[in-house]
């Protein structure tokens, strides 16, 4: 036996025929081999070790980037299969669905799992081939693992971080003239899609359409990525990487997020705030004549686009055939929008940052995102410079003094509507009065003439403008 068996591979079947003098002779043995009996062997050979084996390794794959591979005191989470020399299997966690996580090179492993799975990179395959003195020995384990057995591993590096690691921040992208960076107490929204170093993916935002939203610095997400949030500017590119004593430790979060898993995010930042911010407004035209500018009760009309900050247009005046029209000070637009368009000249165009506070807030509106900072270009087209609220016509400076003689135009102590109609219009021709713009100038003079026209018999008469309160509310 002892040259018969010489040569063989694992797995290999020989039948040995031994004669005799090679045997147990003339002598035989106990009673059960007989005195020059030739013996008969079916072999199969299942294991082969040798004392100055070490532990075998072979790469199966590696990816072509590895920034880090395995040391000693890192903690690890692998799939393997586990087999003996001879193929037949005695574990596997891919059967359980779940990783195996340990440290390494701190003895929670078999002497030679512990050193095979030295510099290995994530996603690395490899084969691992352990002899028995570096595994279990002349023990064995339970009944899958007989003793003085070698053994294989196929595995698979999932994850590896090392309890000092921090933070690792990539920075892939940044917008040129990044005036801004985010501090802690800044609102933020952003996109990002998650993994784990695999590459397996566990959740992202841009599935769901929508940002997500929160306050940078506060312990309103994992402790990494609050670290991670502050320096950003806006639509900044980030790869993040947080070990899980920056994020879901030990316990992972139910069936999503395993117990130590490393997390990598890839981050888009779309705006951030601070509670407390104003409406930026910044002049990019301004005409050399500016002899009038917007101001409350103003009627104007104003090109605009509205944007998000990653330059997406939600809406602009060139979908419509006209230019938009408002009131300032009426609530007619959305605050920020109306201090942005305060102090404008006509031909004046202005870029405006309208905080959320300032804008549609945390609920949104239409195509408008929840917290979101709109950008918006904005061009004045045209002035009609207003009156307070409640009146119909101001006079620009004082009034005639006294006023009735001024309105009898024909002099004949009574003015009909058709007198007082030519009056008031050429107050306005000649810049010393003011109608409501935006509204019916017949249907205010007419107005205006009924409120003077106390006792309605079609005309007003010097002593129906007696009472000075009505020259100044009505008129």
């Amino acid at each position: 036996m002892d040259r018969g068996l010489q040569g063989m591979c694992v797995n290999e079947r020989r039948r040995i025929i031994v004669p005799p003098h090679l045997a147990y002779g003339s002598i035989g043995t106990g009673g059960v081999i007989p005195p020059d009996a030739v013996l008969v062997y079916d072999v199969l050979l299942l294991d082969i070790w040798n004392a100055d084996d070490k532990v075998q390794i072979r790469t199966l794959s590696r990816p072509a980037a590895c920034n880090r591979t395995t040391a000693a005191s890192d903690f690890i989470r692998y799939h393997y299969n586990g087999t003996l020399l001879s193929g037949e299997a005695f574990d596997s966690s891919h059967s359980r669905n779940l990783t195996y996580d340990t440290y390494l090179g701190k003895g929670h492993l078999i002497k030679g799992l512990d050193e095979g799975l030295l510099g290995m990179c994530v996603r690395e395959t490899r084969v691992v081939i352990v002899p028995p003195f570096l595994a279990y020995g002349e023990s064995g384990s339970g009944t899958m693992v007989p003793p003085q057995a070698t053994l294989v591993f196929e595995v698979l590096l999932v994850d590896v971080f090392n309890p000092k690691d921090n933070l690792t921040v990539e920075v892939k992208e940044v917008p040129e003239g990044c005036s801004r960076r985010t501090v802690i107490g800044d609102y933020i929204r952003y996109h990002y899609n998650g993994t784990f170093q695999d590459g397996t993916a566990f959740d992202s935002s841009y599935q769901r359409n929508s940002t997500y939203n929160t306050y940078v610095g506060m312990g309103y997400v994992i402790r990494g990525m609050d670290k991670a949030l502050q320096g950003l500017c806006m639509g900044e590119k980030r790869r993040i990487t947080v070990p899980p004593h920056m994020a879901y430790g030990e316990d992972g979060v139910g069936d999503i997020i395993p117990g130590s898993a490393v997390l990598v995010f890839d981050i888009h930042v779309i705006d951030f705030h601070n509670p407390k911010d104003p409406v930026d407004v910044k002049v990019t035209h301004k005409p050399q004549e500016c002899s009038a500018t917007t101001e409350a009760d103003d009627l104007i009309q104003y090109r605009y686009n509205c944007s998000l900050m990653d330059g997406t247009l939600l809406y602009s005046s060139d979908q419509f055939k006209s230019p938009s029209v408002t009131t300032l000070g009426a609530n007619q637009v959305i605050l920020g929008l109306e201090e942005g368009l305060k102090g404008m000249c006509v031909g004046e165009r202005r870029e405006v940052i309208v905080p959320p506070h300032w804008g549609h807030g945390d609920s949104g509106a239409g195509a408008v995102p929840r917290s979101a900072v709109l950008f918006f270009e904005l061009e004045l087209v045209e002035l009609q410079k207003g009156v307070p609220e409640g009146y119909m016509f101001v006079w620009i400076g004082d009034g005639p003094d006294p006023l009735f003689p001024a309105m009898d135009l024909n002099g004949d102590k009574e003015v009909p509507l058709e007198e007082f109609s030519t009056f008031i219009r050429l107050q306005v021709k000649e810049g010393k009065g003011r109608l409501r713009p935006g509204v019916d100038a017949d249907g205010i003079i007419k107005d205006m003439f009924n409120n003077q026209d106390r006792n309605k018999d079609g005309k007003i008469t010097e002593a129906e403008l007696n009472d000075e309160q009505v020259k100044r509310d009505e008129l």
